[in-house]
């Protein structure tokens, strides 16, 4: 446009461009455009006042661009500087609807939407993929028809890359991946049935009978051989092998919930939600052992340390998280909580359990040697955070 000094303008282009950062408010060095007819007069005058006018608006045009090109390249460098941060926690927002992501020290970084109240989510072992049961209704108590897909979610751009629809299968609930075969593994309450689905095809492969109703959890054995389901309503833990459809339902307690698998693959722990009891089982023989009781009420999800030695529960009427000692079968502690806990989760070294209250919009931290809360993490209002995955 400015071919040189004493150079003719084109008032044309010149004018569109003052009129563009006239809409847009623009402030430049020494000009501010507050409308449309002061960015004109302005213009104008510079036309008027001849060689130096000119001269003066390119000064004024040039800086004005210079200040947009660097507050760009500010923009661009802290655009580069937020993506380059990596995700230390994924947190299952179940009010939302979203998965959310955090750093180390859980500050949000950014978060992604999915179906309608998910409950839990699995990572794949190579920690870049999530499945995760878009349930559709906030409580399982509830009676709504809830939604039918799960979401698939890639770790490292934060981006809900695909769904599986599960047609007739509502309400997904509990889900685990197996890295050999590359399945996924999804229990649905409407109709209560364990389903197999294929992340690449994003189809349903194979449904199974679970001997109960309203499963919940489903973890599978060390050799993928069987997979246990925890049937929520009719208060049975069913074992279904999966080359053959086989069958075995085993009593538990009142409302058996969350399970947790010794580290060496021989017992099952499963928490009974309506009563006080964690039921236990030996998976060889396919039998309920023994039981821990607890002190305080509806155990709902726990863990077992990295030493196989302890439990960790979260007890969503006590309003505490207990720990047991597994050898002695006997509670050993319980803390308090500002609410009702809904999930439990390990660091990956075992050292520190992560254990959300939902209703709070809080995870609590706590050290598993220490036996105390040693940090409160509040996540945005109405996310409910439930499922706490780490990453790192």
């Amino acid at each position: 446009m400015f071919a040189g000094p004493g150079s003719p303008v084109n008032a044309r282009s010149v004018l569109q461009m003052v009129e563009w950062n006239a809409r847009r408010r623009d402030v430049m060095p020494g000009v501010v455009f507050g409308d449309r007819y002061g960015a004109i007069r302005f213009v104008v005058r510079s036309m008027v006042q001849g060689a130096y006018g000119r001269r003066k608006l390119a000064q004024v045009l040039i800086r004005g661009f210079m200040s947009r090109f660097l507050l760009f390249l500010l923009s661009f460098v802290l655009s580069l500087s937020v993506s380059a941060q990596t995700a230390a926690f994924v947190v299952g927002e179940k009010a939302s609807g979203s998965i959310g992501f955090y750093d180390s020290e859980f500050h949000r970084i950014g978060d992604v939407k999915v179906g309608t109240h998910p409950h839990e989510i699995v990572l794949t072992p190579d920690r870049k993929t999530l499945y995760v049961a878009d349930n559709g209704v906030m409580w399982m108590t509830e009676t709504g028809p809830g939604d039918n897909t799960v979401s698939i979610v890639d770790v490292g751009s934060m981006k809900r890359t695909g769904t599986i629809d599960l047609g007739e299968f509502r309400r997904p609930h509990g889900i685990t991946y197996d890295a050999i075969s590359n399945r996924v593994y999804v229990t649905t309450e409407k109709p209560s049935k364990l389903l197999v689905l294929d992340p690449k095809a994003l189809k349903v492969l194979r449904t199974y009978d679970v001997k109960g109703e309203a499963p919940h959890i489903v973890k599978l054995d060390p050799n993928r051989e069987w997979a246990y389901v925890s049937n929520t309503n009719t208060g049975n833990f069913s074992a279904i092998k999966l080359d053959s459809g086989e069958t075995i339902s085993m009593p538990s307690g009142e409302r058996p919930q969350g399970q947790a698998m010794s580290p060496d693959g021989s017992r099952i722990f499963v928490a009974n939600s309506g009563g006080n009891s964690i039921s236990i089982f030996d998976l060889q023989k396919k039998k309920n052992v023994g039981q821990i009781v607890t002190s305080g009420k509806a155990p709902v999800r726990l863990v077992v340390s990295n030493d196989g030695k302890t439990l960790i529960y979260a007890l969503q009427e006590g309003r505490t998280v207990g720990f047991a000692d597994i050898a002695t079968r006997k509670e050993l502690a319980e803390i308090p909580l500002n609410g009702r806990p809904v999930s439990m989760s390990l660091s990956l070294d075992g050292k520190l359990a992560y254990c959300s209250v939902q209703e709070e919009d809080e995870i609590n931290i706590i050290s598993v040697p220490d036996r105390k809360i040693i940090k409160v993490v509040h996540t945005p209002k109405g996310t409910g955070p439930d499922p706490v995955v780490p990453l790192r």
